[in-house]
């Protein structure tokens, strides 16, 4: 009998598992920069919506969550959620992602790790 529903897999989510393989863990805005760069084109909600996802599935883990002050057009204080590879992730070795930072030494410090590590 054929299971009914949605599939569970999702290539956009395996893109971020991709992205995360390589840096190791990021925060979604900085995963979406990278994204749009190597990958075609997403929304940053379509993120947003998929490592929510990720993480219900076990795909990703929240390593932390830290508050930001600023000046920011919605008040004071963002908020960044960083993400990790969980334990359902398996990732492919996308060749895309290695040249994408083969190419530019700069790209990383768009990844480095949160303060306080």
């Amino acid at each position: 009998m054929q299971k009914v529903g949605r599939p569970v897999r999702s290539e956009i989510r395996q893109n971020i598992i991709e992205i995360l393989a390589y840096v190791g863990e990021a925060y979604a805005y900085s995963i979406y920069k990278v994204y749009r760069e190597v990958f075609p084109p997403v929304t940053m909600r379509s993120i947003y919506y998929h490592l929510k996802k990720g993480v219900t599935i076990g795909e990703f883990k929240v390593t932390q969550v830290l508050k930001e002050k600023g000046e920011y057009s919605w008040g004071g204080e963002a908020e960044k959620i960083y993400y990790a590879l969980g334990v359902a992730a398996v990732p492919h070795q996308e060749n895309r992602i290695k040249t994408f930072f083969a190419k530019d030494d700069e790209k990383i410090p768009l990844m480095q790790q949160p303060p306080g590590d």
